[in-house]
């Protein structure tokens, strides 16, 4: 039987210590390979270039070059698996949300006292990152929507004259999602679908992520809160550490916020969210998995289709990680797949079919 690769690592980090330390931890795994260091991203890039690495581990803080700026030049000439591996990501999410925006497939956090201990201890976590990356396809942000200035007045439009709806839309995606949620989200217009929101992220991170979101979107994008009403123009994003459902009262709708375990691992799960959304809202759904690991989603996605929704799994070609679209379409969740490039106007569709419907409905009851 063929032995699978070795995984070719690269490590940038300004401290010689850390280098020499992740670089024994990671050669005594049998299916990794350290197959160069630099202390930063200049002398990275001149010895990367006589054998380029599969997975780049990455430092924040560094001479000539930080890690982030090195990060978004190498996704914009030749995108390749990055984790940041920095102290910087223990203070807040800012830095994380950045080294995730530059197209960073995973964070791996440093800590500042008993260095060498606590990333011997933290290795096995490192390594199940880098195999995941390993795994990844990381895509630059495309040019049209990366460049695209952000409005001066970020106020959103009030939702009080835009015309209502009782069908929602709901998103659930995991590696490289932050960037593809904002692919998707900055191309909406303030009178889409109501959408609801699952992106696998940690506590703490999920308000600054929407926070970001909000401020390069028409629409408004914000941090779920319990008792939330989904409406045009809004986006809600499960807060990290909690589980969110879709409720319906009459004819609106509203999420809940809970707390319990974690479902496929994960809490928030898209898994929750999508049967939620089949149970109280049905054909009056749209469901769309995308980018990430494992195969949480794909049986929510299923309970939807098999309510009546209309439900997507975003393609291979456009997935950083193909796995839970891959897994959707395994057990037929999945009416379609549709490119990352595809999604914004496939929300935008059905909030126009939507709109017709309703337009349609006031003709007949006048």
């Amino acid at each position: 039987m063929p032995t699978a690769p070795l995984i070719k690592v690269f490590i940038v980090d300004d401290s010689a210590l850390v280098r020499q330390v992740l670089t024994a931890c990671l050669d005594n795994h049998p299916g990794i390979q350290v197959i160069g260091q630099a202390a930063d991203p200049l002398f990275a890039l001149e010895k990367m270039r006589k054998q380029w690495p599969d997975v780049l581990v990455l430092d924040v803080e560094m001479p000539r070059m930080d890690g982030i700026t090195f990060l978004r030049k190498l996704m914009a000439e030749r995108p390749t698996p990055a984790i940041i591996c920095s102290t910087l990501t223990e203070a807040g999410a800012a830095v994380t949300l950045d080294a995730l925006a530059a197209g960073a497939v995973g964070i791996f956090t440093k800590s500042r006292l008993g260095l060498r201990e606590s990333l011997q201890q933290m290795s096995g976590d490192l390594i199940r990152q880098i195999e995941v990356a390993a795994r990844s396809q990381p895509r630059a942000m495309p040019r049209k929507v990366a460049e695209q200035p952000v409005p001066a007045n970020t106020e959103k439009p009030s939702p009080v004259n835009l015309t209502t709806t009782d069908r929602v839309v709901a998103l659930g995606t995991s590696t490289g999602g932050t960037q593809a949620l904002e692919v998707v989200l900055r191309q909406l217009p303030v009178g889409c679908p109501g959408i609801v929101i699952v992106q696998h992220m940690p506590e703490k991170f999920t308000a600054a992520f929407a926070q970001r979101l909000n401020s390069v979107c028409a629409i408004e994008v914000r941090e779920a809160k319990h008792m939330d009403r989904v409406r045009p123009g809004l986006a809600l994003v499960a807060p990290g550490g909690k589980h969110m459902q879709l409720q319906r009262s009459g004819a609106q709708y509203f999420v809940e916020v809970l707390d319990g375990p974690p479902v496929n691992r994960h809490k928030p799960s898209v898994d929750v969210l999508f049967r939620s959304v089949a149970r109280h809202a049905g054909h009056n759904a749209l469901g769309i998995i995308m980018t990430g690991m494992g195969d949480d989603g794909a049986r929510g996605l299923l309970s939807m289709r098999e309510a009546g929704a209309r439900t997507v799994a975003q393609d291979e070609a456009s997935c950083v990680v193909f796995g839970m679209p891959k897994e959707a379409l395994r057990m037929g969740a999945a009416d379609s797949t549709e490119s990352l490039q595809g999604i914004p106007r496939l929300i935008e569709q059905y909030g126009r079919a939507d709109l017709h419907a309703v337009a349609q409905a006031g003709k007949r009851s006048g």
